[in-house]
């Protein structure tokens, strides 16, 4: 009896001794899934907060770029346009009248592009789209190398026959082109260089759909031999392997705008 009772308390300790234990453990459990559930919550927190900065950006400018300027009264809008009360719109806003008439293409490039945007029809204003009639003189006329620099371009052919093409950016410069005619569609992805040649014998015309109400226009020549101020001749007989005489000869020319 002694021998039990002396052996009695060993065991008695040691059970609370393991219950001590598991309640540590356990504690030490619940400690690590709250952090796992902590971490989790703060990777859900990042990763919405990356989301938000994808989808975040900066409008497109409807310009070709914007000074800042303090002076209110020297401010002009960023895209150029008040929008009206919309209880004041009425359906003249909404429609124009003219492109059935044929754009004279009395000039050097044989070709004149009559192009609506948001100044010709103010309901275009922040619907992104704008239409152009292309008129393009027998055998040859051509609308010359250019880019649009706030738009991609549809092209769909009415009359006529053309040769029309754009060509690739840096590095690869891929040309492609396709021989158009009445009924045929051609597009112009963003922002890179090309043209429409009439390659017929009688008058074409053509009507082009762009992605801004207004997407401007560059015409590669007129920007590298028209350009105000002239550029130094030594750049652009660099740039194009030409001799400085021809180089000053162009930039003597005029160069006109088809639009």
């Amino acid at each position: 009896m002694l021998c039990m009772q002396a052996l009695t308390p060993y065991p008695t300790n040691n059970t609370k001794e393991r219950k001590k234990k598991r309640k540590e453990f356990k504690v030490a459990s619940q400690s690590r899934t709250m952090m796992k559930v902590a971490n989790l919550i703060a990777v859900f927190i990042l990763l919405a907060l990356a989301s938000s900065f994808v989808t975040a950006y900066d409008p497109s400018p409807l310009q070709d770029f914007c000074v800042a300027i303090d002076d209110a009264n020297s401010a002009v809008l960023v895209n150029g346009k008040l929008c009206k009360n919309p209880s004041l719109a009425t359906p003249d806003d909404f429609s124009y009248s003219g492109l059935d008439v044929p754009g004279n293409t009395s000039n050097q490039l044989g070709a004149r592009v009559n192009i609506i945007t948001a100044d010709l029809m103010p309901g275009l204003n922040t619907l992104g789209v704008s239409l152009a009639r292309i008129d393009l003189a027998p055998n040859g006329g051509l609308n010359p190398p250019h880019y649009h620099p706030r738009g991609s371009e549809v092209l769909l052919v009415l009359e006529g026959t053309l040769y029309a093409g754009f060509v690739t950016s840096n590095p690869d410069h891929r040309l492609f082109t396709k021989i158009l005619k009445p009924g045929d569609l051609f597009v112009f992805p963003f922002g890179l260089i090309h043209f429409q040649l009439n390659i017929g014998k009688t008058p074409a015309v053509a009507i082009a759909a762009l992605t801004s109400q207004n997407p401007g226009v560059n015409t590669v020549a007129n920007a590298i031999f028209g350009a105000s101020w002239p550029l130094y001749p030594e750049v652009l007989t660099t740039a194009f392997h030409l001799d400085e005489k021809l180089v000053e000869d162009l930039q003597s020319q005029e160069w006109v705008n088809p639009t």
